[in-house]
């Protein structure tokens, strides 16, 4: 595994040693990312040494945390191209353990909370990231602290008490959820591993752009279209590919990035659309895709920066609009999307239309969950 050089702020720039846990930035409580000393492996890690390596993302294990990794085989999914659309791939995190690409975030978060000996972690989730915690920790022997909202997908609720995690439902949003676990951590001894308020979730989530371009024989596609709740998954893939150029594996050319929200909970797209960097919280957040019912990013700045840097933009779709597109998809692709997967479609139906995307683009849609654990939201 690679050697942490330092963390390093978002906001300010500050440099903080990774030998002990850390959270935010003690100047200004930025989110941190953990730096690499890239230019030592240019020419010695490259393409050509991935070659027979085990296809889980711990293949790029030279640009991730941790000695001993806690791995339940995340990671290397499929990007299937689609039957219906031409020059449209579909990159499927439904197939990851736990059944969403949370899988990956939180192995990475886990593999580093086991080196560090840490014993207690409590997370605020809206389901997917709870399962992938519940099960990373019964993998390392660690307490696993969830708090749900009290309407979070049936399937996460049981896939949590399973793994024997000690599971706290909650009558609000995640933003609630995140409250609770602020205010009890010190007392219980939990160390919080909600998104982006430690580093390692977003070395997990970058190796989705290592896998985009390893698996385009490394030609960044045009435009990638994201699911955003916390956003993550698309902060850490602008990472991954900043990292690529800097060790030679590819150019400066970057994918357009265009965020995909819900109506119901769509801070980014209003943010963007408003012309700021940093999104106010969304009132009376709802959406059947739980996945996207984040009022409030911790990350949002990152986000808008990187839709802004890469000429990208952010779009919202109506419940109605997703849960059609799941059934189509299903019908036309064999995949049974999540909501918040399925809502790249329309989302790419609009720009397509609106001429923003073009017929002979190269396409990549995320979706990040199997819609097997979405039963309620479909109905009979």
């Amino acid at each position: 595994m690679a050697k942490i050089a330092y963390l390093e702020c978002s906001k300010c720039g500050e440099h903080i040693s990774a030998e002990q846990p850390q959270t935010l930035c003690p100047k200004d409580g930025g989110s941190l990312y953990v730096r690499y000393d890239l230019a030592s492996l240019k020419g010695k890690f490259t393409p050509d040494s991935l070659r027979g390596r085990p296809a889980t993302m711990w293949r790029y294990r030279e640009v991730l945390p941790g000695d001993d990794p806690v791995t339940l085989g995340e990671g290397f999914t499929p990007m299937l191209p689609s039957r219906e659309y031409p020059g449209v791939y579909i990159k499927d995190e439904g197939l990851n353990p736990t059944g969403s690409f949370k899988a990956r975030g939180l192995c990475a978060a886990v593999t580093m909370a086991k080196q560090y000996g840490l014993k207690k972690l409590a997370v605020p989730s809206a389901g997917n990231a709870a399962s992938a915690l519940a099960a990373y920790c019964a993998a390392a022997g660690i307490e696993a602290h969830i708090f749900m909202p009290k309407d979070v997908p049936m399937a996460n609720l049981v896939e949590c008490r399973s793994y024997g995690a000690d599971v706290t439902l909650v009558d609000g949003l995640i933003s609630d959820c995140a409250k609770m676990v602020n205010e009890r951590k010190q007392a219980e001894g939990w160390f919080d591993i909600s998104t982006l308020k430690e580093p390692f979730r977003v070395e997990g989530k970058k190796t989705m752009g290592y896998e985009v371009a390893e698996q385009l024989n490394w030609k960044l596609p045009d435009a990638i279209f994201y699911p955003t709740g916390g956003g993550v998954g698309l902060i850490g893939m602008w990472k991954a590919f900043d990292e690529m150029e800097q060790m030679g594996w590819i150019g400066s050319q970057r994918p357009r990035m265009v965020t995909v929200q819900a109506a119901g909970c769509a801070p980014i797209v209003r943010a963007f659309e408003e012309g700021k960097r940093f999104a106010d919280e969304f009132p009376n957040a709802s959406t059947t895709a739980s996945g996207l019912r984040v009022p409030k990013a911790i990350g949002d700045f990152l986000i808008l920066d990187a839709l802004r840097d890469s000429g990208g933009t952010a779009i919202a779709v109506t419940d109605e609009e997703l849960i059609a597109a799941t059934r189509e998809i299903g019908a036309a692709e064999g995949i049974f999307c999540a909501p918040e997967g399925a809502a790249c479609l329309p989302a790419l139906r609009k720009l397509s239309e609106s001429g923003e995307v073009k017929a002979s683009d190269r396409v990549v849609l995320f979706n990040t969950g199997a819609g097997v654990k979405y039963l309620e939201s479909f109905g009979g």
